[in-house]
Order: C-alpha cells, then sequence, then structure tokens
C-alpha cells in the first residue's frame, strides 16, 4: 500500500496517520446526530475503510465521519457496496429506505445498499480480496436489512461488475463520497424487511422502473439513478446471456 495519496483538495498528502488529524471525530451526542433514531445512531459508530481515489485503502473512520458534508468535501472517501437482485423472473427487487434513516431516508434504491466494514473478512488492499469483503459485507446487510438468510444467497453466487466512484449530498449536512462496488446476484428469497431500515420492497421489471422514474412522487438514491442511467438496462439485459463480459472490470468508473 502506498504511503500517502493526496487529498480532492490537493493540499496535503494523506496516510493513516494524517487521517485523524483532516477529519477528527465528532461526539455521538452532538448536533450532527441529535433528533435521529437511537438505532441509526448506534450504526453511525460502524466503522467504514477509507481509501483515496484509487481505492487503496489508507485508513479507516466511523460511518459517522464518511457521510459529513463537512469531511466529504476536504476529500474524504469510503468504500461501499451496491447489491442488485433478480429472481428466476429476472425482475429485480427495490427498497424503499426507512424514514429513520439518516442519509436518503424515505428513497427508493436497488436491493441493497452499505459499506464493508473495517473487520476481519471485509477489508482487502487488492481488488480480489476487496471483492470478497465486499460480498460477504452483502450477505451480512441483506439479513440485517431485509432478512434475507445467507444460506439462499451463497458468496458464489454474487457476480462483481464494476466499481463507480461518484459524489452525492442528501442534505446541508450529510452525503456521500464513496467507491461503490456493483454486485449481481439471481435468487429466488425470502424477505423480512427490518422497518427501522426498510420500510418498503417491491420486483420491478426494465419497463416498470422505467415508467416509475417518470413519476415525479416518487423520490430514488442518486447513486440508483446514475447506474440505471449508465449501464444498469444493458447489463439486465444480458442477466441470462452475455453478463460475462461486463464481469470483473478493473477500472474504476468516475461518475462525479
Amino acid at each position: 500500500m502506498p504511503a500517502t495519496t493526496t487529498t480532492a483538495t490537493g493540499s496535503q498528502p494523506m496516510t493513516a496517520e494524517t487521517l485523524l488529524r483532516l477529519f477528527p471525530d465528532i461526539d455521538t451526542s452532538s448536533d450532527a446526530l441529535s433528533g435521529h433514531d437511537e438505532e441509526q445512531i448506534r450504526l453511525m459508530d460502524e466503522v467504514c475503510i477509507v481509501t483515496d481515489d484509487n481505492d487503496i485503502p489508507v485508513g479507516k473512520a466511523s460511518k459517522k465521519i464518511c457521510h459529513l458534508m463537512s469531511n466529504i468535501d476536504k476529500g474524504l472517501l469510503h468504500r461501499a457496496f451496491s447489491v442488485f437482485l433478480f429472481n428466476d423472473k429476472n425482475e429485480l427487487l427495490l427498497q424503499q429506505r426507512a424514514s429513520e434513516k439518516i442519509t436518503f431516508p424515505d428513497m427508493w434504491t436497488n436491493t441493497c445498499c452499505s459499506h464493508p466494514l473495517s473487520i476481519p473478512g471485509e477489508t482487502g488492499s487488492n481488488l480480489a480480496d476487496a471483492i470478497e469483503g465486499a460480498k460477504r459485507a452483502a450477505q451480512r446487510k441483506l439479513d440485517h436489512e431485509l432478512g434475507i438468510k445467507k444460506e439462499q444467497i451463497p458468496i458464489e453466487k454474487f457476480k462483481f461488475l464494476t466499481r463507480i466512484h461518484y459524489k452525492a449530498p442528501s442534505d446541508g449536512k450529510w452525503g456521500e463520497h464513496e467507491v461503490d462496488y456493483i454486485l449481481f446476484i439471481k435468487a429466488n428469497v425470502d424477505v423480512d424487511p427490518s422497518p427501522n431500515e426498510v420500510q418498503a420492497v417491491q420486483y420491478v421489471t426494465p419497463e416498470g422502473l422505467k415508467k416509475q422514474f417518470e413519476d415525479p412522487s416518487l423520490k430514488f438514491t442518486p447513486w440508483f439513478k446514475l447506474i440505471c442511467n449508465s449501464m444498469l438496462f444493458e447489463w439486465w439485459a444480458h442477466l441470462d446471456e452475455g453478463l460475462d463480459k461486463y464481469l470483473n472490470e478493473q477500472e474504476i468508473r468516475r461518475m462525479l
């Protein structure tokens, strides 16, 4: 792993040592989290993998630190994943995020979006290990958010397509700045959503999803719209035949 990398501001190198100086922690009782749901506040203490622009880990920081726009605007970037789960009819499972969510509440999005954590089994300094870490994190969060047991979604059934680097504000205080691992899986699953995470789920066809995008009353997460507006429908059309040519992309897609 390189010793240093340059922040987005270009003002100083980012190392594991300078990370804490650049992005000092904020107490969970501070105004940044006051008034939010207690369980969602607790989850903000989870430790994300901080990377440079090339997805090389340079340190770790709490989910709270990683999602404050004041830190994102200084260049703080972390690793994430987005799962797209399809049933045997090739319909995509969507979720509507709970009102309790601190970032992007009430918005519709792909099946599951979260973060590999800085814990054994989910980290990785090379792409192959990082992909496996993202898949394990996906199993963990599909269970946590949607009650989908890992036996129904074995690691070997996940397919890695690519990584996207994007930045998106949620409100004035919170946002996302991620290198997002795109994972497909085709499986028939039993869904039992956690109401603190997910308020609704539905399966959609490509045509049905495009029609929903035309409905101004429906709000979608920015990363989901980015993926849909770029490659999702092409990937979807090749789900059963020809998907291999889209798998294991080495370059990061920049969507900034």
